[in-house]
């Protein structure tokens, strides 16, 4: 066994103290070693030893009867059966009727079930009784990649070991020593690409391994196990970290093209991309782990300190979420291009570019300036809403004359304002195309009649503050008490404190304290649910922690003030004073009236 030390060293220590189970669980991805797991174990029960007097070991001799014939897959007393096939309750029956008679030539009969979480629901149920109580020299070895499915009653009757995906560098001194017994030549660095695209699996390492031998004529080579992967040079790759490292935008682009060209895989760049900006970011955080053996090592540490930190970071999240997009790009490599350039468009601790200022439309076309007298209302005097914040801001002069009105005097007489409209003449980039002359001299009678505007009434917007009310209405009537203050003051503390959490919490929120005594309080809840025996306890128990000795009592019935509708009643009325605020701004009020404005419903809320 390769990699799953922490199995081997399990089973090792209970054959050799002979404290074996009745049933074994062996869980984990495809390719770690279930099923090899499961023949080594049976060899180890059966096994004669070279002797032939040999007893239950935790090495089995690979050379007696059992061991041979269990490895060619004819030992009487090993029977392997594939779920995935046989998956319906007669095959598993067929299987157990052979547990009522004794072993034929070994010391154990070993039922060997593959992917067994493919069983039905009626062939679980048929192997319980067997599985819980079997015959002393029966045991059952179940494999399986997906532990979930399995039924909880079986889990509980098996011994469960989860083997662990492999590390790429387990596999690679694996895969060191058996081209070496096989005399392939290979280098290290194609050894590390197998390692890596099996992806924890041995056994698809292996399967890489004897593709990459033929592919190569015998023999393994970075360029021709690169090529046969599909996998992109990390030449590539360190170019472009370089190039993001020091905002060359230019040979980003030449280098996404050149992989175009070459016809690499955008999603494997990416890939490789992320593997090195992971080991940046181990350099960075502890420059120490230096990995001596991995020839590139040289070349990260030298990226890891020309990139800092947070941009290594932020690439190595860009790489990752850039591979979801390649599949919703025109093609992958316009996704890849545009996730290499977004790093250089928020590249941290660099300002935007200003933006050249806007020209106003007096420098491109010839204006119309409309002096328009504003004189206070008679009545009262108009709020400060000024013809500037009615209007966009490029229609506007920016003079002095345009001013505020004061909120307290209204304007002086004779103030003027003036508003600058452009002409119909040639539009420029920064005019909207289907601003006319029309719109021009509509603005400039709007500017004439806002003084007499603001004196109208406003509106009531009766669908947005209906809606708003509808949804006040719709909270349950808090009736305050005094024992209600108490209680709320209370309950707030222990969820401060963090005493109450869960179920328990939820019956001091939605209690009522009805009554106190010396020694007991009762309470009052709406739902039965809540008035658990567990639950009291526990809120009894916090209780006591906070320092009231007392027992509690439930009883069900109406409850008008509880912690939960203080607390509600709190949001309501934030939430209304927040309304309050937009709905009587006067711009607000002025938006809605001229042009029409509503509110979202439930867009506002409270700070």
């Amino acid at each position: 066994m390769v990699g799953q030390e922490h199995v081997v060293r399990a089973l090792t220590n209970a054959l050799t103290s002979q404290r074996l189970h009745h049933a074994y669980l062996f869980t984990g991805t495809r390719g770690v070693g279930k099923t090899s797991v499961s023949r080594i174990l049976a060899k180890s029960l059966n096994c004669l030893g070279a002797d032939g007097h040999g007893g239950i070991t935790a090495t089995p001799c690979g050379v007696c009867q059992a061991c041979t014939d269990i490895d060619s897959g004819r030992f009487v007393d090993y029977t392997e059966l594939d779920a995935a096939s046989n998956r319906g309750v007669d095959e598993v029956q067929a299987l157990l009727e052979q547990a009522v008679y004794k072993p034929v030539q070994g010391r154990f009969k070993v039922f060997m079930i593959d992917e067994v979480h493919m069983l039905t629901n009626t062939a679980f149920n048929a192997m319980l009784k067997t599985l819980e109580e079997p015959p002393d020299y029966l045991k059952f070895v179940l494999a399986t990649t997906d532990p979930q499915k399995v039924p909880v009653t079986v889990l509980s009757r098996c011994l469960q070991f989860n083997l662990r995906p492999m590390a790429p560098e387990t596999i690679r001194e694996h895969l060191v020593h058996v081209l070496a017994d096989e005399g392939v030549a290979a280098d290290a660095q194609s050894l590390r690409l197998l390692a890596r695209a099996a992806r924890g699996s041995m056994r698809d390492a292996l399967s890489l391994t004897d593709q990459a031998i033929a592919f190569g004529a015998g023999a393994l080579e970075e360029a021709t196990v690169r090529q046969m992967l599909g996998s992109v040079d990390r030449s590539y790759v360190f170019q472009l970290i370089e190039a993001l490292a020091q905002g060359d935008g230019k040979t980003v682009v030449e280098t996404s093209e050149l992989l175009r060209v070459n016809g690499l895989s955008a999603a494997s760049t990416l890939e490789e991309m992320s593997t090195v900006l992971q080991r940046m970011a181990v350099l960075q955080a502890v420059p120490a782990a230096v990995d001596e053996t991995d020839p590139e090592a040289t070349q990260i540490a030298r990226l890891a300190e020309t990139m800092p930190a947070d941009e290594t970071q932020l690439l190595y999240s860009l790489c990752l979420h850039g591979r979801g997009e390649l599949g919703l790009a025109p093609d992958d490599y316009a996704a890849l291009t545009m996730v290499l350039l977004r790093l250089l468009a928020f590249k941290p601790g660099t300002a935007a570019a200003p933006k050249a200022e806007k020209k106003t439309l007096i420098e491109t076309r010839p204006p119309i300036v409309a002096a328009v007298s504003v004189t206070p209302a008679a009545a009262a005097p108009p709020p400060a809403v000024t013809v500037r914040s009615m209007m966009p801001e490029r229609l506007v002069q920016p003079t002095p004359a345009a001013m505020p009105v004061d909120r307290a005097s209204g304007p002086p007489a004779g103030q003027v304002l003036h508003v600058v409209a452009g002409l119909a003449g040639a539009p420029t980039h920064e005019d909207p195309p289907n601003l006319e002359e029309k719109e021009a001299v509509a603005l400039v009678e709007y500017a004439q009649h806002a003084t007499k505007a603001v004196a109208i009434p406003v509106r009531v917007q009766a669908d947005s503050r209906s809606e708003a009310a509808a949804g006040q209405s719709a909270a349950t009537t808090l009736i305050p008490t005094e024992e209600g203050d108490f209680w709320h003051t209370t309950v707030q503390h222990l969820i401060a404190e963090e005493v109450i959490t869960a179920l328990v919490r939820e019956l001091a929120l939605q209690s009522q304290l009805v009554a106190r005594d010396t020694d007991q309080w009762l309470l009052r809840v709406e739902r039965e649910s809540l008035n658990q025996s567990g639950s009291r306890e526990r809120l009894s128990q916090a209780l006591r922690t906070a320092g009231h000795e007392v027992g509690l009592a439930v009883e069900i019935g109406r409850v008008t003030d509880s912690p939960s509708r203080r607390n509600a009643a709190l949001a309501a009325e934030k939430q209304l004073a927040a309304e309050r605020i937009i709905f009587e701004d006067p711009f607000v009020q002025a938006m809605m009236r001229d042009f029409g404005a509503k509110i979202v419903p439930g867009s506002i809320k409270p700070v």
